[in-house]
């Protein structure tokens, strides 16, 4: 169990980082910084230990609004564990030209945690921290109807890769790699209904999985089993991916008809 530490946590208000807040917070030793756009209306009344705090992490303003709020609510203390955990997906057939889309979420997904990790750094200052990123498993293999939402994570995934050959040994780096997972990912990714991908996961399940994966010093964390072995059979038999990736095309062209048919 993780006790006794000074944590931020970013999309701390939803998903998979609330179920981790719920973890973290529940002994009552760690102080949290609880980090979303409407944390402080959401988690207002949540635990003595956490502090919420407002801030669109899309933007270097915004990141840095952060370190200094929990310089502010730590007292000048270490910021033990950084867990960079907000980002959205889109789910559509990308054909439109709209550059001002494409780089809100590159913004919040890649550059974001990239920005973080060099503010991290220079915080730690040479002491022990741990830094933490959801990468998501579409950062390893892409899938039909996340175009933007697979680059975004491919983007940090190379990141995180190349880091690793020249970060500090006083940073411990853990990333986590859920499939799909049951939050509102779904209701943001499209306003309109779509069929989700397979598997999907508890958000409860990957949250239990990453904080304890963050407490054994892991550099990943794959909590579906059933994906880890699907890529090890992909890559023995890539028949087997083109099958998958198949019919989940399959699910983006019912979802295309369906606009469609709406628009008409």
């Amino acid at each position: 169990m993780i006790q006794n530490k000074n944590i931020v946590l970013t999309g701390a208000s939803s998903g998979i980082g609330f179920e981790v807040l719920k973890l973290i917070a529940k002994d009552g030793s760690n102080k949290i910084l609880a980090v979303s756009r409407h944390a402080e209306q959401l988690l207002a009344t949540y635990a003595d230990n956490v502090i919420p705090f407002n801030a669109d992490i899309s933007s270097a303003e915004g990141v840095d609004a952060v370190f200094a709020k929990a310089d502010e609510v730590f007292g000048g203390a270490k910021i033990d564990i950084f867990y960079a955990n907000a980002g959205f997906p889109y789910y559509e057939k990308f054909d439109y030209e709209d550059w001002d889309r494409v780089k809100a979420i590159f913004d919040a997904n890649t550059l974001s945690p990239i920005y973080t990790y060099a503010k991290y750094l220079h915080h730690l200052d040479g002491r022990d921290g741990v830094l933490a990123y959801t990468i998501s498993a579409i950062g390893q293999m892409a899938m039909p109807g996340y175009a933007l939402y697979s680059a975004s994570k491919f983007g940090l995934q190379g990141f995180q890769q190349a880091i690793r050959l020249e970060k500090p040994k006083n940073l411990q780096l853990t990333c986590l790699y859920p499939v799909a997972t049951d939050t509102n990912f779904f209701r943001v990714a499209n306003p309109v209904s779509f069929e989700k991908p397979f598997p999907v996961q508890q958000p409860d399940v990957v949250a239990r999985k990453m904080v304890a994966g963050i407490e054994s010093g892991k550099k990943s964390v794959s909590p579906c089993a059933l994906f880890a072995v699907a890529k090890v059979l992909m890559g023995v038999c890539p028949p087997v991916r083109t099958v998958y990736w198949g019919l989940e095309n399959a699910k983006l062209k019912r979802f295309v008809k369906k606009l469609d048919e709406l628009q008409k």
